[in-house]
């Protein structure tokens, strides 16, 4: 039958070149049926025979363009080489001939989402649903879009209808302990993850999941031998070592944390394309006296003002070129020893060595004891513009208190979460309106900002935040301050930098910058660290920096102005 059929065909899909198409032909004047012609594209394919198998399928559309039975194991054996747009041309074709086939409905979802078009694989996969409600395979695949879209809790109800389902699978019980721990349920999320490593003990990815959650219960001594036990699973994971480091940090185990904290290049791409960029070698602490140095930004603001000191150390022995973000260069101008401070993105002069600043403790052999500017501050605020904010807050009597409540937004849903254990409202402060004696000053920016037209009854709140261009306008007005309080964020580090009293809001799941145990730090002079006792206990914190900030007021000669 197929032929007598006549040698014309459908035009070539994407990624279908015309010597397949006649290599397709050629199957046909052999005389080889249609059908027995699938039968034996579909036995190739299930031997993962896939370039065989594609060529029948191919030649069976030669014969027939609109058989959904071909072009349908076609779009999935297309997924699987990785041509997702093809894959999605032939689903199309397919629905187009049969709307209501399932399988083909949740293909589209699969291939949409791997081309990033998650809000229609949404609508794919929900009309999969619509058509199938009990798809156990179609719950799983939304709850993954939903959480992309960030939408957490939608994707915890789709995860927990597959289960309903029966879907007992280790990755469904993995990915809702992720999504449990957006939300911010890590002990849900933590049985969550139990479950699955009881459903399939060697899982690297849920051992690195487990350990990330109980260190963000504040349990990282429990966390330490799942990032070990991952290790034995894969010994070059770098999601692993990278969370290995950050105990190690966090301990103060600073020899072999600094080591460990290396394989962060290798768990991002887009880390390691920063790194890639460059064609001269990485600095790793040989000898480069009289030569140039380039050093470059790598992480947030808070990173580069916590390790751009490591200039003004490598100064005294080579030049030194710093490149920063943008908002960071005119205060890191304030540095001593560096010989250029360039915005990112801008043409680089000659050097001979570069190295990111987070290497630069590994390169200089940081310890604890050794932290250079650990008891003295590095950057300094422009005199003419402290002059300027001393002037216009004259009027302002009592202690001078800046106040930041709030990290800035990220993107991803693991530091999403991060930003919301370590942020709070400004509604949470109201207890500092008790306090007398005191004038507080916002130094908050970013849509938290916002917040400042409804400060919380009593909180008289100064906002001059909007005629802050940069980090140099926030540090002169910093200058003139008797105190900053703030959460975890680059103000923080900007106080700390510039040798201001800080007393750091700090999560109950510390970053390890602030290390364990301590309301210290070795890294700026005058940080006094008020901890929560419980993850996003912000109550009992706050009434201690009432309590704190009332003595201080009463013994402040701040008190007199």
């Amino acid at each position: 039958m197929g032929a007598e059929r006549p040698l014309t065909g459908p035009a070539p899909l994407s990624g279908q070149s015309q010597e397949q198409v006649a290599e397709a032909r050629q199957f046909k004047t052999d005389g080889v049926a249609r059908r027995d012609m699938l039968v034996e594209a579909l036995n190739h394919h299930r031997a993962g025979n896939l370039d065989q198998a594609k060529v029948l399928y191919l030649e069976a559309l030669v014969i027939e363009p609109n058989d959904v039975d071909t072009l349908y194991p076609l779009s999935v054996l297309c997924q699987q080489q990785g041509e997702a747009l093809e894959a999605v041309e032939l689903i199309e074709r397919a629905l187009a001939l049969e709307p209501n086939h399932t399988e083909a409905r949740y293909s589209l979802g699969v291939a949409l989402s791997g081309l990033g078009r998650l809000t229609e694989a949404e609508a794919s996969y929900r009309e999969v649903l619509r058509l199938q409600p009990d798809y156990a395979k179609a719950h799983r695949k939304l709850g993954v879009v939903l959480r992309e879209l960030r939408r957490p809790a939608d994707a915890e109800a789709s995860y927990r209808e597959a289960l309903r389902l029966g879907t007992d699978y280790s990755e469904v019980y993995n990915n809702l302990g992720n999504v449990l721990c957006d939300l911010g349920r890590l002990g849900e999320a933590e049985a969550s993850y139990r479950e699955a490593l009881r459903l399939q003990p060697d899982s690297l990815e849920t051992h690195n999941n487990l350990a990330g959650a109980l260190s963000d219960l504040g349990r990282a001594a429990e966390a330490l031998p799942y990032y070990e036990r991952a290790l034995e699973i894969r010994p070059d994971d770098a999601t692993a070592h990278f969370g290995r480091s950050v105990i190690l940090l966090l301990r103060g185990e600073y020899a072999e944390g600094w080591r460990e904290y290396e394989w962060r290049w290798r768990g991002a791409t887009t880390m390691q394309a920063k790194l890639q960029g460059f064609a001269e070698p990485q600095w790793r602490g040989e000898d480069i006296a009289g030569k140039t140095l380039f050093l470059h930004a790598e992480q947030g603001f808070g990173d580069t003002l916590q390790f751009c000191r490591y200039a003004s150390l490598i100064g005294t022995t080579a030049r030194v070129i710093l490149e920063v973000q943008p908002p960071l260069v005119r205060i890191c101008s304030s540095l001593a020893g560096v010989a250029q401070v360039l915005p990112r993105g801008e043409p680089r002069p000659a050097f001979d060595v570069q190295c990111p600043l987070l290497n630069l403790p590994l390169a200089t052999g940081t310890t604890l004891d050794t932290i250079p500017f650990g008891k003295a501050p590095y950057l300094s605020a422009d005199p003419r513009l402290v002059a300027e904010w001393r002037g216009r807050l004259a009027h302002l009597k009592g202690l001078r208190v800046g106040l930041v409540w709030a990290g800035a937004l990220l993107p991803d849903p693991e530091s999403a979460a991060v930003d919301g254990r370590r942020s709070m409202a400004l509604a949470a402060m109201s207890p500092l309106s008790k306090v007398r004696g005191v004038c507080f000053v916002s130094l908050q920016v970013g849509k938290p900002a916002d917040q400042t037209a409804d400060p919380p009854p009593g909180l008289v709140l100064h906002d001059f935040t909007r005629e802050l261009r940069d980090f140099a306008d926030t540090a002169a007005l910093v200058e003139v301050l008797d105190l900053v309080i703030s959460v975890d964020t680059s103000v923080a580090h900007l106080a700390g930098a510039l040798g201001k009293p800080i007393w750091l809001l700090n999560r109950f799941d510390t970053c390890w910058r602030w290390l364990s145990d301590r309301d210290d730090s070795p890294w700026y002079p005058q940080v006094r660290q008020f901890r929560q006792a419980r993850p996003g206990d912000w109550s009992s914190v706050m009434l201690a920096v009432r309590d704190a900030l009332q003595q201080l007021a009463l013994n402040s000669p701040g008190r007199a102005r």
